[in-house]
């Protein structure tokens, strides 16, 4: 047994061994350092650096250490607390030299919300270099209303945070330079009175007020332009209730009310509406790796998610969804045969194409022979068939813009082949024609204007006649028709388009379309009527007329909260007002006309400013629709690559005939 003494002589043998050891040196060179040696500090070089000849290195070293970063676990929020993951290692070591360089790139890391876990195993795709071929292009999809809903926290208990991204969020992002399509669900916003939790469940009815505005915003804004083509109102009037008993419809929905209102409205931020488009995003990947999925709520759900993704800033940064939702279409099988959701979702993502290639003057990716379209012209005497004769001119306009998509560049080597190839253009350009003249003449009576006033004979100044027509499908199906029958006029293989007959043609119908738009009421057919009148605009000579197009421009702008600030200048070159260096610059910055949202808006009829120049190409003209065409699972190069599995036959339509 050790006694008292012992330990005290003990203590005290050790006391010279300790007061002995070698300190640690705190100030000396880097190169002593390396080298594992012990530096005198000696000033300006130390002794072991002169008897080795070395360069005596001085300086703080810092030590980057890389870490596995995993996903962090899933934490149920409290009634009164919320946790957050947050890493700045990468962001502290950017700041000194060659410290970032240690880290490996970052991959995000899926962290879904807490679900059963299912049979599948998940996989990281790469997204599809298709799908990311610009950095910032704009759109005009954005409809609603500023100010119709309350301003932020006046219905719910939590403030919309300042958008500052740059810690603590931790939603996706996707370039062009490599990046994973792997979205995260996280919370990226704070809230001080209310905890933000995307519905996971089955329920009877919303009982959230933050849920409520979202859904409310939705189908009274958002769902009011997707239903335009559909008789039944899916988005708007059906989906929403079917959507409480399936939680990836319903954060898809609430992702879109929520982006419209900060669209909208400054005062809430985008951070909610990404919470929900993560989370629905990642429910579809999961379900999409289950080969007995609905494919059927996949589909619709790919369908709302790229709606989304066309309200955003910089659209082609986040364009996940475009051809995923095209090649789930083909997966159900739907076309222009089908009925009930399956012609809602088709119509609508077939329409949202088709405004896009009008804009860039591409080929249509889905050859409009291969939709199915009933073109029986025969007088309607039927009422209530409204939509299918908007359907028909849809068709009649997709073949005339790949039509005039494929014009050609150069002329044929030989004269004879010339001849020909001219003569096969100009039968389908009048087969086109008398399709046209039919559809005209077939239609309803419903679907001609209820009444028609000249400029003069009405008290609103306007140049342009009042055209009234009373349905939203009525309107869609006219605008379409003069649409269609001007770019007929400037795609004639035998007379040019200021040919007088043509002239005369595109001069009269761009008055009707001008007509319709100025006199609308309906914020439901803006995303049609934005691209008529851009197209019909370019003709007009008049300076009073294309002073009117503006003022119309900037009323739809200011009544929906629509982005177009782009269109301005287009139409100002056309007409000849830019022609400085600066302008043609800004022109050049381009959109995806009615499908990307752009990064500025014009908020006045002003001289627009000098944009600087665009880091990428203008997409090129007269070629197939380069985000669609490889959106199909037949296909190497299909969507959702490593996350999609066939569906097993037996599941791939399940039964929703209630709506």
């Amino acid at each position: 047994m050790t006694t008292v003494e012992e330990s005290t002589t003990s203590s005290a043998e050790a006391a010279p061994l300790t007061a002995n050891k070698p300190k640690r040196v705190r100030t000396g060179c880097l190169t002593c350092r390396e080298r594992h040696l012990k530096c005198d500090e000696g000033l300006p070089t130390c002794l072991n650096c002169r008897k080795s000849s070395r360069a005596c290195k001085r300086g703080v070293r810092l030590n980057f250490i890389d870490t596995k970063i995993r996903s962090p676990p899933v934490i149920p929020p409290g009634a009164d607390w919320a946790v957050q993951f947050q890493d700045e290692s990468r962001e502290i070591a950017s700041e000194y030299k060659g410290g970032l360089v240690r880290y490996a790139a970052v991959d995000q890391i899926m962290t879904p919300p807490s679900e059963p876990a299912g049979d599948y195993t998940a996989r990281m795709v790469p997204v599809d270099p298709q799908m990311t071929l610009h950095d910032a292009v704009p759109s005009m999809v954005q409809p609603g209303a500023p100010g119709l809903y309350p301003e932020a926290g006046t219905m719910v208990k939590d403030e919309p945070r300042s958008q500052d991204n740059s810690s603590g969020s931790m939603h996706h992002s996707h370039t062009s330079s490599g990046s994973s399509f792997e979205p995260t669900a996280t919370m990226s916003y704070n809230s001080s009175g209310q905890t933000l939790t995307p519905p996971n469940e089955t329920r009877d009815y919303l009982d959230s007020p933050e849920e409520v505005l979202f859904m409310q915003v939705f189908v009274e804004e958002v769902g009011l332009w997707m239903d335009s083509m559909d008789a039944m109102k899916h988005f708007s009037r059906l989906l929403p209730f079917y959507a409480l008993g399936e939680p990836m419809l319903l954060n898809a929905f609430l992702a879109c009310g929520a982006r419209h209102l900060s669209l909208v409205n400054p005062a809430y931020q985008e951070d909610k509406a990404l919470y929900y488009y993560d989370t629905a995003t990642t429910q579809l990947l999961r379900a999409l790796q289950n080969p007995d999925r609905d494919t059927v709520i996949c589909a619709t759900t790919a369908v709302i998610l790229n709606v989304y993704e066309i309200m955003c800033e910089s659209a082609m940064q986040r364009m996940n969804h475009i051809a995923g939702a095209r090649a789930l279409i083909k997966e159900c099988g739907w076309s222009a045969r089908s009925t009930g959701i399956g012609a809602a979702c088709f119509w609508l993502n077939v329409g949202m194409e088709i405004l896009s290639c009008l804009h860039f003057n591409w080929q249509v990716a889905w050859e409009p022979d291969l939709w199915g379209v009933d073109m029986d012209f025969e007088r309607e005497t039927e009422a209530g068939r409204e939509e299918v004769w908007v359907h028909r001119i849809v068709y009649v306009t997709a073949k005339i813009a790949n039509l005039r998509a494929s014009t050609p560049k150069f002329q044929q080597a030989s004269p004879q082949d010339e001849q020909i190839r001219c003569q096969n253009r100009y039968a389908e350009w009048q087969r086109l024609r008398d399709l046209c003249d039919s559809w005209n003449t077939g239609i309803p009576r419903t679907m001609h204007p209820m009444a028609y006033l000249y400029p003069h004979q009405t008290t609103s100044k306007s140049t342009f006649p009042e055209v009234w027509l009373i349905k939203r499908s009525t309107i869609v199906g006219r605008l379409f028709y003069h649409t269609a029958v001007c770019l007929l006029a400037q795609t004639n293989p035998i007379l040019p388009s200021s040919a007088p007959e043509m002239a005369e043609m595109q001069l009269a119908h761009a008055h009707q379309i001008c007509g319709i738009v100025a006199h609308v009421k309906d914020r439901g057919v803006a995303s049609v009527a934005l691209r008529s009148m851009a197209i019909a605009a370019e003709v007009l000579v008049d300076r009073r007329e294309q002073e009117e197009v503006l003022q119309i421009l900037e009323k739809i702008s200011k009544e929906t909260g629509w982005r177009i600030g782009f269109l301005y200048n287009e139409l100002k070159k056309s007409w000849g007002w830019i022609r400085d260096e600066a302008g043609q610059q800004a022109l050049l910055q381009g959109s995806l006309g009615q499908f990307f949202p752009p990064s500025t808006t014009a908020s006045s009829l002003g001289p627009a400013p000098s944009v600087p120049a665009p880091t990428t190409q203008t997409p090129k003209g007269g070629i197939l629709n380069p985000l669609l065409r490889t959106a199909d699972f037949s296909l190497p190069n299909h969507p959702y690559q490593q996350y999609y599995r066939p569906p097993n036959q037996q599941g791939q339509h399940m039964s929703h005939n209630w709506f």
